[in-house]
């Protein structure tokens, strides 16, 4: 006995498959042009799922000086643009070039090349930004450190990052924007020129904050 399905029966049993993969995590694997042909039978639990995917969502192309490699970044460029996002491109072998070489020679290849920074670097701050995360450091005598948080981080739920104890006994934070921590010479520099501030529990820690917690437990 052979079953025919109708093409309305086959569409659905494919959304089903389609959820159950936006259940899973496997969301990679499904977004695209046709996807979208399917709305009309995904329950609104699955198509709010795969709203809340595509706007977090940027595509990296790989390319290289060839014609057909221009003509690729196009069409994902017009992907990107009916999706409400945007394509990064990047040669992945000038990307792997540059991370077998130290910082002078580096420096050097980057000039060549016609390029500020790597472009892995300009990736990161991009998912950074999208997802909504910020970086501030601590710094001490032998180790600068980063730590990632979510935007609107207070500076006691920045503290405790670091440890449930800096937060529970916050007291202030002492802070120092990033450029003039540089611009200083660090700390010492930083805190002679007045660029060290007191900043309370209501503080919005910003993006490259160099802070150091006061606390007591």
């Amino acid at each position: 006995l052979v079953t025919r399905f109708t093409l309305k029966e086959v569409r659905i049993q494919r959304t089903i498959m389609i959820e159950a993969m936006l259940q899973n995590g496997a969301m990679g694997l499904i977004v695209g042009a046709q996807l979208f042909h399917e709305l009309e039978y995904m329950t609104p639990i699955a198509v709010y799922a795969l709203i809340q995917y595509v706007a977090l969502m940027f595509y990296i192309g790989n390319i290289n000086d060839s014609e057909q490699s221009k003509k690729y970044i196009e069409q994902l460029n017009e992907v990107a643009k009916e999706l409400n996002t945007f394509v990064i491109p990047v040669s992945i072998k000038i990307e792997h070039e540059i991370s077998t070489l130290d910082e002078e020679e580096k420096k050097e290849y980057l000039e060549v090349m016609g390029l500020d920074e790597p472009i892995l670097n300009k990736i990161i701050l991009e998912g950074y930004k999208m997802l909504g995360l910020k970086t501030f450091f601590t710094a001490g005598p032998n180790e600068i450190r980063a730590w990632t948080i979510k935007d609107g981080f207070t500076a006691p739920n920045a503290a405790g990052v670091i440890h449930t104890d800096f937060e529970r006994g916050f007291i202030k934070a002492e802070v120092i924007d990033f450029k003039d921590y540089i611009a200083n010479g660090g700390e010492l520099g930083a805190k002679e020129n007045g660029k060290l501030r007191l900043e309370g529990k209501e503080y919005i820690v910003q993006d490259g904050d160099v802070i150091h917690f006061k606390f007591n437990v």
